[in-house]
């Protein structure tokens, strides 16, 4: 995508040769004669990067120029240019986030690397920030079952192209760490990996939160924002839980995958990307499809290549293995034992939150302490409700009253059988309604349906 520069010279001669060596390199270029200009096309044109002299009379010069574009643009890439410039001009503009001084008369190539060095920077400023959260060693794909050695074969065919990929598995069986191993073994690895949960994205957020914003574009946006597209440009874009996307989001969605096109909110100017997508969903799109809730043309072009992970109850041969991993997850110097009786009572359960449920039971058992795991310390802490195979002692508390009896139970528990009767509760009220129960529970619909998968909860 052609990236947009704004230069600023009170000379017109130096506008004129910096704009040819710019353009023959395949920029787009803006043209400001003064501060004032300036600002007015900062609104306007809505720059990547801008060279900005110093000196500009009769009005603001350089330095008063660049604390007005940080009042307005925080992250825009600036180079400041002089012939006249002294030291404590060139600390002011460092302070006031100024990438490098150019000394006139100008060098071609010194304009050209240090423009390209900055907007580089720019780029990779901007992925930290979404990447920062992510920081830190990926989780492995852990297990030797048949149905995990499958997923291997199929991440290994398809890896090398750019071909679109659908994963779909039930909630926390590991999507993601499928879409990062196809991220990883194919051309793009060096390039960013950007997720998004579809399904916690509000509605009015959508196309912000996909496709970016410029400052001012609605209430609240106070800065330009870099969109996920954008983000991943040269990488893969993962969208987790695509199916909770409304039409409308849907539409837009598709437009950007036919054309490979996106345009900021408030922006006049449409962007190229270059972005590999892997989406994930637990639903079943062929089903939203026929009930007019999913698009049928979005759903062929996201599942060129299905990938189908199977839950956990499914591939029970692989907790020897996934149990010590998830331990030595949470602390690698002190990672407990377990006996061959907490094994196999941990293979009697059925695991309805699967993976994901398995490293929460984990997480518990190393936070209650003790070198060796024996069975009576599983079932203190494994549900005895909800989807469990195994027999639930006596004594289990009422789900209406979940505190009338204690004895024997973890607090864990205990607020998982609260939990679960308030959203039943209130889905009794609301007579099945999902978005109503939420809403009652001052919650979000996807939230509540998390929770509902969490607990286990029918009809979900």
């Amino acid at each position: 995508m052609k990236e947009h520069v704004l230069i600023v010279d009170d000379e017109a001669n130096i506008r004129r040769m910096l704009a040819a060596l710019l353009r023959s390199e395949g920029f787009e270029v803006i043209e400001a004669p003064n501060g004032n200009a300036t600002l007015l096309a900062l609104d306007e044109a809505r720059p990547d990067a801008v060279l900005l002299d110093l000196m500009m009379p009769p009005g603001i010069d350089g330095i008063e120029t660049l604390r007005r574009i940080r009042e307005r643009d925080a992250t825009v890439a600036v180079i400041m240019m002089s012939g006249k410039a002294q030291l404590t001009d060139a600390v002011k503009a460092v302070k006031l986030g100024a990438f490098q001084f150019l000394e006139k008369p100008l060098a071609p190539e010194a304009v050209l690397v240090t423009l390209r060095s900055a907007l580089e920077l720019t780029r990779t400023q901007a992925e930290n920030r979404v990447l920062r959260s992510q920081l830190g060693a990926q989780p492995d794909m852990v297990g030797s079952s048949a149905e995990i050695e499958a997923v291997r074969t199929l991440i290994g065919q398809v890896a090398a192209s750019d071909a679109r990929v659908l994963i779909m598995g039930e909630s926390g069986t590991g999507k993601e760490l499928v879409a990062r191993a196809i991220h990883r073994a194919s051309h793009r690895a060096n390039r960013p990996f950007i997720s998004v949960n579809c399904a916690a994205i509000p509605r009015d957020l959508v196309e912000s939160e996909m496709f970016g914003h410029e400052r001012g574009a609605f209430t609240g946006a106070s800065d330009r924002r870099l969109g996920r597209f954008e983000l991943a440009d040269g990488g893969t874009l993962f969208l987790d839980e695509v199916g909770d996307l409304n039409l409308e989001a849907q539409a837009k969605l598709l437009r950007a995958l036919e054309t490979g096109e996106i345009q900021r909110l408030g922006a006049e100017r449409v962007q190229t990307v270059d972005v590999r997508v892997i989406a994930a969903t637990n639903q079943a799109l062929e089903e939203a499809v026929a009930a007019g809730t999913f698009r049928e043309d979005l759903y062929f072009r996201l599942n060129v290549f299905p990938i189908q992970v199977a839950p956990l109850r499914d591939r029970l041969s692989d907790l020897p293995e996934l149990v010590p991993h998830l331990a030595s997850r949470v602390n690698p110097r002190n990672t407990p034992t377990f006996t061959a009786d907490a094994m196999t009572l941990l293979a009697s359960y059925d695991w309805p939150g699967n993976v994901r449920e398995l490293a929460n039971i984990v997480e518990r058992l190393h936070i209650l302490g003790g070198p060796e795991i024996d069975v009576a310390r599983v079932r203190q802490v494994l549900p005895r409700s909800g989807s469990g195979r195994h027999e639930a002692p006596h004594g289990t508390a009422d789900s209406t009253h979940p505190g009338s009896d204690l004895h024997g139970r973890s607090l864990s528990n205990v607020l998982d059988d609260y939990e679960r009767a308030l959203i039943s509760n209130a889905l009794a009220r609301a007579n099945g309604n999902v978005a109503e129960a939420a809403r009652a529970l001052q919650t979000d619909r996807a939230n509540l349906y998390r929770r509902m998968k969490r607990l286990a909860m029918g009809g979900t």
